[in-house]
């Protein structure tokens, strides 16, 4: 009878972090594997001293909030958030007391998350990774792989809080390059489709997508959807190429995940949350997908191999 009484007991021991994510299972996947080796860093293995409560809110943001609610009721030790701002919103909204461990391409003090990067202030801390900022250099990698090319399509999603500013600075880039843009928008999945067309009607010869966390959950149809148009695109992370588009450039969302984990880890291990600066991730992938450059007609300029952090065969 005592046996199974203290093994209760050493189970009911086992921390337990909440993860919150605005979009899907499966856009999560291959971003996980960096959370729980930054997790393993600090000693901390989901399964055997540590469980995990996954809640994904499939881009229904109504959800969040009572997701969150949720992970508080748990009494969690740490809240993991990430796939699109209104998670860390949600998070933050709930709980005034649990640690937050942030993800985001975004300022967050510009988003009123904490005070300041060095000392965050109140529940939050995390990570920050390159983003908005790297919109011009994306449009640049594509034009020099695509020299050719003069009119360029720019799909973006008007809800994404930093899409005016994805907008200026794409301008401000193009207007340098000597390269003519057309914008059209997507906010839901549905969009896609007649967003493309669009452009491809004012004449685009090619397309960049910028950044946004809901545009990773339909990586594989903005993919379908450029290989069917036989249209160059460039994209801002590597699911996309390794799924079949062109190029993509941008943050390692990766490394991000990687680093959170480890916030995560040493807040479970006792260090406190004031000490604990926000992390700027400012590791970047540019990879090339030879396969779709074959398939497309295109040779690749030896510049842009060289340059290339991965080329996939």
């Amino acid at each position: 009878m005592a046996w199974p009484l203290a093994t209760r007991a050493q189970q009911a021991k086992v921390p337990e972090i909440g993860f919150l994510f605005g979009a899907t299972r499966e856009a999560a996947m291959p971003y996980l594997p960096g959370l729980r080796r930054g997790l393993m860093e600090i000693g901390y293995i989901e399964g055997k001293n540590l469980r995990i409560e996954y809640r994904w809110a499939d881009l229904q943001f109504d959800r969040l909030r009572a997701f969150a609610d949720e992970l508080v009721r748990r009494r969690v030790a740490v809240i993991v958030s990430t796939g699109i701002t209104r998670a860390t919103a949600a998070a933050l909204a709930a709980t005034k007391t649990i640690p937050v461990v942030f993800i985001t391409g975004t300022d967050p003090v510009k988003l009123g998350w904490v005070q300041s990067l060095n000392r965050p202030s109140g529940n939050a801390t995390g990570v920050s990774f390159l983003s908005n900022g790297l919109e011009p250099k994306r449009l640049g990698l594509l034009h020099d792989t695509v020299p050719r090319v003069t009119v360029i399509g720019v799909l973006l999603n008007p809800q994404n809080p930093t899409s005016q500013q994805q907008t200026k600075s794409l301008a401000d880039a193009a207007h340098s390059l000597g390269l003519t843009l057309h914008f059209a928008n997507i906010a839901r999945e549905i969009d896609l489709e007649p967003a493309l067309n669009s452009v491809l009607q004012r004449g685009a010869q090619a397309v960049a997508v910028t950044t946004d966390g809901g545009f990773l959950t339909w990586h594989e149809q903005f993919v379908a959807q450029t290989t069917r148009a036989r249209i160059p695109a460039i994209f801002h992370d590597r699911e996309f190429t390794a799924h079949g588009g062109l190029l993509s450039y941008g943050a390692s969302i990766r490394e991000a995940w990687r680093l959170a984990g480890n916030y995560a880890g040493r807040i479970l291990k006792g260090d406190k949350l004031g000490d604990l600066p926000i992390q700027q991730s400012t590791k970047t992938e540019f990879v090339i997908n030879l396969t779709t450059a074959k398939s497309l007609k295109l040779e690749i300029p030896s510049g842009m191999m060289a340059i290339a952090d991965e080329v996939i065969e």
